[in-house]
């Protein structure tokens, strides 16, 4: 089944006579995730939820998508990437390699493209709207996999916000040997001095360096492979929901 909607595992002779409703995008990072979870946590993540809504879309709505390998190119904040390997991809590095993705799909008579995100940084609406007055018949779908479900009722930290509780409890249920919670910092953070700002009255981007000491942003101690799996397991029939009324649609 996963060579079937699976382009990192899959071949050409897997593929090359079936017909492929929608194309899905993950999209992450490549940045710390405190001390104890990998760099690629942003692609992971994104990849394998996909890999499970695109499974459910194809057998309970009968929408084929294919799941193209992640792109590890997010934006950063300053001094996040200062960080040992920390990569900050420019708003026009990202711009670049989605129009070549679309293009390259557009040759290919693909019509529609789902960009699953992982990385908070991360946000291709401006993006989304250039290119659809260069394709305008390609549909560009963006959604954000970690702010889909409420985190209320699953994990127990009131502020989880980067490689906290809910992103350690999903990566230890999808690949529990990369994570090691012995090695995690206590996801301590700072915010801004500007009470306006912690109100959401505006937004500017906050200095890793201040924000936090151990690139966390939430405390992962009482993160579990359980909770990971109650999470992502009401998680995908929403994400697959998604995948199979866009792949079977049209947008108005």
């Amino acid at each position: 089944m996963d060579k079937e909607i699976d382009l990192s595992v899959s071949c050409y002779g897997a593929v090359k006579d079936l017909h492929y409703d929608v194309a899905i995008l993950p999209w992450g990072a490549t940045e710390p995730h405190n001390f104890h979870l990998p760099y690629l946590t942003d692609c992971i993540a994104p990849k394998m939820i996909a890999v499970k809504a695109a499974s459910v879309a194809l057998n309970e709505y009968g929408v084929r998508c294919m799941v193209m390998p992640p792109i590890s190119l997010g934006s950063q904040n300053p001094g996040q990437r200062s960080r040992s390997f920390c990569i900050h991809a420019r708003y026009e590095t990202q711009y670049a390699i989605l129009t070549d993705v679309v293009a390259s799909l557009y040759e290919q008579g693909m019509r529609k493209l789902i960009i699953l995100n992982g990385h908070g940084g991360n946000n291709f609406k401006n993006m989304i709207r250039d290119l659809a007055f260069v394709y305008p018949d390609f549909l560009i779908v963006q959604s954000h996999w970690f702010s889909i479900l409420p985190c209320k009722g699953y994990f127990e930290a009131e502020i989880d916000d980067h490689a906290g509780e809910q992103e350690t409890s999903v990566i230890m249920y999808l690949q529990p040997e990369l994570v090691d919670l012995t090695m995690a910092g206590s996801g301590e953070s700072q915010p801004f001095a500007i009470p306006a700002l912690n109100d959401k009255l505006g937004w500017t981007p906050r200095h890793w360096d201040c924000a936090t000491k151990d690139t966390g942003v939430g405390n992962p101690e009482k993160a579990t492979a359980e909770k990971g799996k109650r999470y992502v397991a009401d998680l995908v029939p929403l994400i697959a929901r998604l995948f199979a009324e866009v792949g079977k649609g049209e947008l108005y």
